[in-house]
């Protein structure tokens, strides 16, 4: 008996991951706002009261899974940024990073993609959040650099920024390869302009 309540716990995270993956699943034909939860509950095999022991609605579970695509990436990225070395060098460590994460998850950035500037505001507001975190992480870190000396706070974030939207934008490309050679492509642009953001970095304090 004393069992019981980890058992319990653990099929609790069970169904609640269930009810993701289904979500995810059924996501790859429509948009979260025309997710219905009965849907999601009648694929994982549970009643549509069971849905809100584990969500609020369809809007938190869409905030579940921002939190699940994207949250491992700061740990990933932060580390990669805090190796000592060049900076490019880094960069492009990023680039193989963010490739390989779209290959292995690519529902969860096709999500990503398609509800950044979708109809469901808290999913919206918590990708927002998201890439504003991941912003704060980059200027944090290349503001240790020595190339980073003279900067201030504003331009650190906009520089941060730069490369947020570069990750966003590789993401989107490499989900739109129509195959490994173009995903070598998508690869090669995507170092090729953080080469072009490295030397307009170098001179921006020339004026």
């Amino acid at each position: 008996m004393s069992h019981t309540p980890g058992i319990r716990q653990a099929q609790k995270l069970k169904t609640r991951q269930a009810l993701l993956d289904a979500a995810l699943t059924l996501l790859e034909e429509k948009s979260l706002s025309s997710l219905g939860l009965r849907e999601v509950t009648r694929a994982v095999g549970v009643a549509p009261t069971a849905f809100y022991r584990h969500f609020d609605g369809v809007a938190a579970l869409g905030v579940a899974l921002v939190e699940e695509a994207l949250g491992s990436l700061h740990g990933m990225i932060g580390a990669i940024l805090a190796d000592t070395g060049d900076s490019e060098e880094r960069l492009d460590r990023s680039v193989v990073l963010i490739a390989r994460h779209v290959a292995e998850q690519p529902a969860h950035f096709r999500f990503i993609a398609r509800e950044q500037h979708g109809g469901v505001g808290p999913v919206r507001e918590a990708i927002a959040a998201q890439l504003r975190a991941f912003t704060e992480e980059v200027a944090l870190a290349i503001a240790t650099e020595p190339q980073s000396a003279g900067w201030d706070r504003q331009d650190l974030l906009m520089l941060g920024g730069l490369y947020v939207d570069h990750m966003v934008l590789t993401a989107s490309a490499l989900l739109d390869a129509a195959g490994p050679e173009d995903e070598r492509e998508v690869v090669r642009t995507a170092r090729r302009r953080l080469r072009l953001v490295t030397l307009g970095r170098a001179h921006w304090l020339d004026s």
